[in-house]
This record gives C-alpha cells, structure tokens and sequence, in this order.
C-alpha cells in the first residue's frame, strides 16, 4: 500500500479529544489534523516525536490532514490510522503473503454473521468451505521487549468478536484472529492481561475451540506500508 502523494513530515505537538492532534510541519506552519485512531494510544505518542500524515485539499473538509504515522517514545513507527488495517490485509491476501490462508476462490468483506450480530472483516471462500478472518490493529509496544500486546484498552467489542469466532469454530467452521502489527522492530504478539483480562481470557477460550490466531508485521515508511512477514503468538496463561 502506498501513498500517493508521499506522506508530509512534521513533530506533534500534542494528541487530545481522541480525534485531534496539533502538529509543526518541517517548514513551521501549525496544524490541527484528524487522529483516525479510537483507542488509547498507550506507549505511541510522544510529544515532540515525529508525525506523518496526509493533507487533504477537499473544501469540504474541516481539517486539512490525517496522522497517519507517528513515532513511539520507544523509536518505533507506528500506523495510527487503524482503518488501514484490513485494506492491508486484503492486499497481503490477494498476494499470497499469508500462506495459512492461500487458496480461497472469493473474498468478501463485512459479512453479517453469528449469534451477536456481528459483522466478520472478511470470509473466504475455498472449495472446502468458508474461512471466517476477524483482523486487529496491533500498535501497543514496551521498553526492552520486542514482543507487542492487544488490546491497549479494554475492548469488549474485542470480546465478542472472539466469541463468535469461536462458535464458528464449534460448529466446524474454519475462524481466525489475525492480528496485524501496525509497529516495528516487534517479533511477537500476546494479550495484554494487564490492560484487559477478560479479553485474554477469551483469546484462550476461543483457541481451546479451535479459533487459529495468527500474527503478521508490517513494514511502515513515509512511502508505504505492506505486510511482510509472519510473526509468534505468546498466549501464556
């Protein structure tokens, strides 16, 4: 995925309302632009750290810019628009990066299903039957560890997605979790009990019934973000 144009440099100045963030351009000129991330950001932002983020000329928008890459207080880049996430994924699927998922005949997005209506990022068709794929933006990184963690806040959406992911798999039905890793210099992903036991607990819950969990990195710069590699899954407990 790249972008078109290359992403504007600049150094934040401060994050807040969860959707803002003021920003210095290289060339000086203070902006407020749009945060598209709803989490917490917890270890990500860092004021003073470097931003990357797309400008907008749309009249009708009310800010001119969306963050899009920042710097972690670690030195890490991270992806912190999520929405990014599954057009990712998609593209890393129709290439063939994920190999545990190679071999579908169609892929559709936003499916209805479950028991609570949800709806699944994406299905997979294979001759064999579907393949329910449920994705998560990983971008929670710690000092002296390259092992990254989810949630960054306790997610009960988080956890009902496991669920139904897990009833599908009771039924027979193929189910993932597949993390995408929107952080770098990161080998491996667990749960973070710390910030969301429950959520833990489910990830658990939902391997036991035969939910697959995998992990994928991303390789971010100013110029493109792509999925590269497959990464461990601790789920300790």
């Amino acid at each position: 995925m790249r972008f078109h144009p290359p992403l504007e440099e600049g150094r934040l100045i401060r994050r807040y309302k969860r959707f803002l963030a003021d920003i210095e351009t290289v060339s000086g000129e203070l902006l407020t632009i749009h945060c598209p991330n709803t989490g917490s950001m917890l270890n990500c932002q860092v004021e003073g750290g470097q931003v990357w983020f797309s400008r907008s000329n749309d009249p009708k928008r009310k800010l001119p810019g969306t963050w899009e890459i920042g710097e972690t207080p670690q030195g890490r880049l991270f992806c912190v628009n999520t929405g990014r996430a599954n057009g990712l994924i998609e593209e890393a699927l129709r290439a063939g990066v994920i190999t545990e998922l190679n071999g579908f005949t169609e892929l559709k997005r936003e499916v209805a299903y479950g028991q609570e209506s949800s709806r699944i990022d994406f299905r997979l068709d294979y001759p064999s039957g579907p393949a329910y794929v449920e994705v998560k933006s990983v971008t929670l990184g710690y000092d002296g560890t390259p092992v990254a963690a989810f949630p960054d806040a306790v997610t009960q959406r988080g956890a009902k997605h496991l669920r139904e992911l897990a009833h599908l798999a009771r039924d027979g039905i193929r189910a993932v979790q597949l993390y995408c890793v929107n952080l770098t210099g990161i080998e491996a992903v667990r749960p973070a009990e710390e910030i969301d036991s429950a959520y833990a607990a489910a990830l658990r819950e939902a391997v036991a019934c035969g939910v697959e969990v995998l992990a994928y990195g991303v390789r971010l710069s100013h110029e493109e973000m792509v999925v590269e590699r497959r990464l461990d899954v601790l789920l300790g407990g």
